[in-house]
């Protein structure tokens, strides 16, 4: 994977997050004696408890199998006790077997329905595992050499529960020079995961195949559409990819096709700019275009930075929901190396964030001209 930062490998539980064990206690010691305070202002202890027995149903959703079992049985003691040792005015033996019998059967319930929920988060959690082990090998690890540039970043995704993200990238040194792909998968997860491996593989072979950049996207298009085929039939959603690819040879200037991605942003002299670029239609959705993709020239001399970014960035919010002004924010670090750029950026957004809204994966590749050139 690209740098990220270190993260402790999770444990079965960590995809379940429970509350720990002391809270368990306080919380359901401090409820039990609400409600015998409250029955013994009202007077009817007994039938309060018929509120209380439904404490276990709400620990098999958000504690563990043995949390579950602990409130189960603390509340099937406590009913217990409680039924057996007021008097006769509080109502009848039957009322009161059968409270205990409610009581013990939601207790069996809410153990069995925590073992399954667990179950279920388990083989989820193992599933995104492989996936998310699948992609960090799919994802070539950055910084990547070659004759032409050098290439580093960071990917990163952003929100905790969502182990895949749909954003990709990729570098090849063809013999037309070296070609970057940056792209983003529509939707996200596991779904999103195939499409994502589908167009990575064909711009490993198509980048040392095709000679023209228009060529090459009219083959990243086909393998999203082929894969679109495949979705269909198993019923899976149809995706597309928003996706720009960049050719850098030995030349000061870049070619670059855009498929409907984020715009590119060239750092040079101290200022920032924005190549214009025509903005395709995503990655299988040509066949809907009224006109075929065109190319792209922009300058790109020596000493210069390109900044690729997916909408992750673009997209992120602060809490009075304005957008990051990342044109803005890397006109203040121009200064900074190519290398360390993408690590500022993503630090800056979560920063510019904060509680705002942050529900994307980000992509973040500066591109430099290879200093053995």
């Amino acid at each position: 994977m690209p740098r990220k930062r270190p993260k402790h490998l999770a444990r079965p539980y960590d995809a379940i997050e429970p509350p720990r064990n002391a809270e368990v206690v306080i919380g359901v010691v401090s409820l039990t004696v609400l409600v015998l305070f409250l029955g013994s202002l009202s007077g009817s202890p007994v039938w309060l408890l018929g509120l209380f027995v439904f404490l276990p149903g709400t620990a098999s959703a958000l504690c563990t199998v043995r949390q579950t079992e602990f409130v189960a049985a603390w509340t099937t003691l406590v009913v217990a006790v409680t039924v057996l040792v007021q008097n006769g005015d509080s109502g009848s033996w039957l009322d009161r077997t059968l409270l205990m019998l409610l009581t013990l059967a939601l207790g069996a319930a809410s153990v069995y329905a925590c073992h399954r929920r667990v179950q279920r988060e388990h083989e989820t959690f193992r599933l995104r595992s492989t996936a998310a082990a699948m992609q960090r090998h799919i994802l070539r690890p950055l910084p990547m050499l070659t004759e032409d540039v050098l290439v580093d970043g960071v990917y990163e995704p952003v929100q905790e529960d969502r182990l895949v993200g749909g954003d990709i990238y990729d570098v090849v040194h063809s013999p037309w020079g070296t070609r970057v792909l940056i792209g983003d998968v529509q939707g996200k997860g596991l779904p999103a995961v195939g499409a994502a491996f589908a167009v990575i593989g064909a711009f490993r072979e198509a980048a040392h195949r095709e000679p023209t950049l228009t060529a090459l996207a009219d083959s990243l298009d086909a393998s999203v559409v082929r894969h679109n085929s495949y979705a269909t039939q198993t019923g899976d959603d149809e995706r597309f990819v928003t996706a720009l690819v960049v050719n850098i040879d030995a030349h000061e200037e870049a070619q670059a096709i855009n498929c409907g991605h984020v715009l590119p942003q060239l750092l040079n002299n101290a200022t920032v700019s924005t190549p214009e670029l025509d903005s395709g239609v995503p990655l299988g959705l040509a066949e809907l275009a009224a006109e075929p993709a065109t190319v792209g020239w922009f300058g790109f001399p020596r000493g210069a930075t390109l900044l690729l970014t997916t909408d992750g960035l673009t997209e992120t919010r602060a809490p009075d929901g304005s957008f990051y002004p990342v044109t803005e924010r890397l006109a203040e670090r121009v200064s900074l190396a190519p290398t360390d750029l993408p690590a500022a950026l993503y630090d800056d957004a979560r920063t510019f964030a904060g509680g705002g809204d942050r529900h994307d994966d980000v992509a973040i590749l500066s591109v430099r001209r290879s200093p053995f050139r």
